[in-house]
C-alpha cells in the first residue's frame, strides 16, 4: 500500500475529502516524527509503541568487495505493536 492508497482509505472512512485526509496523515506523522526526537517514546494505546533506541557500532561487510567495514552507532526508531493490533491481524 502506498501513502496515496492510505489516504483515500482514510477518505473513505472518515467522510473527508482526499485533500482534507492528506493533511490529517501529514500531520500525524510530522506529529510522529516530533514526539520521538523530543521524548523518544511514544504510545498509541491499542495500537502500539514507536521507541528510539541507540544501535551500537558493529562490524559488517561489504557484499561487493567482501571487506570488512565498521557501521557506526547510531538511533533507530522500533515499533511494537499493541495487544489490539496482534489479534486484529491472527
Amino acid at each position: 500500500m502506498t501513502k496515496a492508497d492510505l489516504v483515500d482509505k482514510i477518505a473513505a472512512k472518515a467522510g473527508l475529502t482526499k485533500v482534507a485526509s492528506e493533511k490529517v496523515l501529514n500531520a500525524f506523522l510530522a506529529s510522529v516524527s516530533d514526539v520521538l526526537l523530543k521524548e523518544g517514546r511514544l504510545n498509541l494505546t491499542g495500537f502500539g509503541t514507536f521507541a528510539v533506541e541507540t544501535r551500537q557500532a558493529r562490524k559488517g561487510r561489504n557484499p561487493r568487495t567482501g571487506a570488512v567495514i565498521t557501521i557506526p552507532a547510531g538511533k533507530v526508531v522500533k515499533f511494537r505493536p499493541g495487544r489490539k493490533l496482534k489479534e486484529s491481524v491472527r
